[in-house]
């Protein structure tokens, strides 16, 4: 099996969960590029990420270009951007890539959380994006679970699993290199990409159990065996 990836983009880095996500990969010393739509944000998150890692390899650039520039790609934004930036980017985008989408379908009641899930013709969001990507280039479903709040916070220390969906076991196991980087997590394989509108799902079931318990708590799951990949 080859070594697991050395860099990776992360489009939508601004956000919460991307954000943390870059914090934690560049202290594991993973290259980041941030993708966002704006060159000015883009630097911005980096200029932050610096801040929590002064030793991370950490670049900032428009979606269309941090998107061709590594082999991994992680999409992490609002669904109602979803669709939208999917199309930008898989201009750019090559049959040999791999795109991991952390997207989940969520939407807020007047005055409430996100913790309404919405429908999607496709059956999940990872599912729209494999439709939109160029052929050859597969999508892993993850991190739907793993609370944006706790991935921001080094000091915070991390205790569970990451499920990943997709149609490959391979890509899982590629994208499980990356994550495993990240001390405290574990890559479960939870499937086929059809699985992805229940682990989208879950999302909301942990906004509303952390918002009800005033935690940041993950999932983790028993009685798996000690090797998983």
């Amino acid at each position: 099996m080859a070594g697991p990836d050395s860099s990776v983009t992360i489009i939508g880095a601004s956000g919460a969960l991307g954000f943390g996500l870059a914090v934690r990969l560049a202290a594991a010393g993973v290259e980041i590029a941030i993708g966002s739509r704006d060159a000015e944000r883009a630097a911005e998150t980096s200029a932050k990420v610096l801040e929590q890692v002064p030793a991370a390899a950490v670049s900032g650039l428009l979606n269309a270009q941090a998107a061709a520039a590594n082999e991994l790609v992680v999409l992490s934004v609002p669904f109602r951007s979803h669709h939208e930036t999917l199309v930008h980017i898989a201009e750019g985008m090559r049959a040999g890539q791999l795109l991991v989408d952390a997207t989940v379908p969520l939407a807020a009641s007047v005055g409430g959380k996100a913790t309404r899930m919405l429908g999607v013709w496709q059956g999940s969001a990872a599912q729209q994006a494999q439709e939109l990507v160029p052929d050859g280039v597969p999508v892993v479903g993850a991190l739907h679970t793993v609370s944006a709040a706790s991935l921001s916070d080094l000091a915070h220390e991390l205790g569970e699993d990451v499920l990943l969906t997709g149609d490959r076991r391979a890509d899982k196991q590629r994208v499980a290199g990356l994550i495993d980087r990240i001390p405290g997590l574990r890559c479960v394989d939870a499937g086929r990409l059809e699985m992805a509108r229940i682990t989208e799902s879950l999302t909301a079931l942990m906004i509303a159990m952390n918002i009800r318990h005033r935690t940041h708590a993950g999932i983790r799951v028993s009685g798996l065996p000690d090797t998983l990949w």
